[in-house]
């Protein structure tokens, strides 16, 4: 059943039945922005290829009790293995924006990474829902004095992690937009700024790069001086996975951006095995690009991930019912994790490794 008002989000029976309402609000150019990808979207379809290469091996009449969803990440607990996008233009999806998925999340157990380019102020959203407000996000971008600003700022909302975005030194050539001559207005991403003006100067950076790409020493050595752990968001190789540990991240975040960035590259899920193995059991990791679904999170989790990262799903969510609607999809999500671990003869997401799966051609 579809609704189309934020009090009917919890009458929707499935996912795809939110993303439908949600499409069904936005307009063209919107749900184009929303859905699109770089270049000929290559990336973005590998995205969703990659998880229907796995298919499950099940283990029947395990004796197994109900399964345990529980989980944790950067010390955080959850009650599912998720965590939602640092997306920005928020208000353009819904007007509460990163506050009403920032209360989803405290509603569900589970936490946000709120955007430095966001509709609203990391203080007010934290204000709104301070367990679930846990992990701040930025770009290595501008001066050492700027960013350093909002890192503290951060930091002195009470935000227990950072999470940095690496893989945005530019924005990636997205066909979609282009072709709509479509950019959302900059104020839908000055939440954090004095001014219009203000984040014009500091996002423009990232449509027309004027300054050179950072280096991991002067990234680490900045974050050090602020002492909060922190993630590093984009890494897609085992390199780039040894060389963000060893500047000083705690966790890191398997993405290529949702094949919104470098379009030709593999998919995310494709990258995770060879990371897990670069960096040991010791780093935690979090799996973003491509989650539709909660067989896609128990996939992830049983290839090494800690926690899924929630982007597009999640704004399905927003638009579809705001906080309510979000809500919506963490108990639907719920209850698909739930049923597949119990037909997967598994009683909780510790108990997912690679021989849960075994490679398969797409049906």
């Amino acid at each position: 059943m579809r609704q189309s008002d934020d009090n009917g989000a919890t009458e929707f029976a499935t996912l795809d039945e939110i993303r439908e309402a949600a499409l069904g609000k936005l307009s063209d150019a919107a749900s184009d922005y929303l859905e699109g990808g770089a270049g000929d979207e290559t990336t973005l379809r590998r995205n969703r290829r990659a998880f229907e290469r796995w298919a499950f091996v099940p283990r029947v009449m395990s004796g197994q009790p109900t399964p345990a969803t529980a989980s944790r990440f950067l010390g955080v607990e959850l009650a599912l293995p998720i965590l939602t996008a640092p997306f920005g233009a928020d208000g353009l999806f819904h007007p509460d924006g990163h506050v009403a998925v920032a209360r989803a999340n405290a509603a569900t157990g589970t936490v946000s990474i709120v955007p430095e380019a966001g509709s609203h102020s990391l203080e007010r959203i934290a204000a709104a829902a301070p367990r679930a407000a846990a992990f701040g996000q930025v770009h290595p971008l501008g001066t050492d004095e700027g960013f350093l600003r909002i890192v503290r700022r951060y930091a002195e909302a009470g935000y227990r992690a950072i999470c940095v975005t690496c893989d945005v030194p530019i924005m990636g050539r997205r066909e979609r937009d282009l072709r709509n001559r479509y950019l959302p207005d900059y104020a839908l991403f000055g939440g954090n700024y004095a001014t219009i003006d203000e984040a014009f100067r500091q996002l423009g950076q990232l449509i027309e790069r004027e300054t050179p790409v950072w280096p991991w020493s002067r990234l680490g050595g900045l974050l050090a001086q602020v002492g909060l752990p922190w993630m590093a968001k984009g890494i897609m190789t085992a390199d780039d996975a040894r060389a963000a540990v060893a500047a000083g991240a705690s966790a890191l975040v398997v993405s290529n951006h949702g094949g919104r960035q470098l379009d030709g590259q593999r998919a995310s899920l494709d990258a995770l095995p060879e990371i897990r193995d670069a960096v040991g059991p010791a780093v935690e990791l979090a799996l973003d690009s491509g989650i539709r679904n909660g067989a896609d999170v128990v996939k992830a989790i049983a290839l090494g991930a800690d926690a899924v990262v929630l982007g597009r799903l999640a704004v399905y969510g927003l638009a579809a019912g705001g906080e309510a609607g979000l809500c919506r999809v963490f108990e639907l999500l719920r209850a698909e994790i739930t049923t597949i671990l119990t037909l997967l003869g598994r009683g909780s997401l510790t108990d997912l490794t690679p021989a849960a799966l075994i490679r398969a051609e797409p049906d």
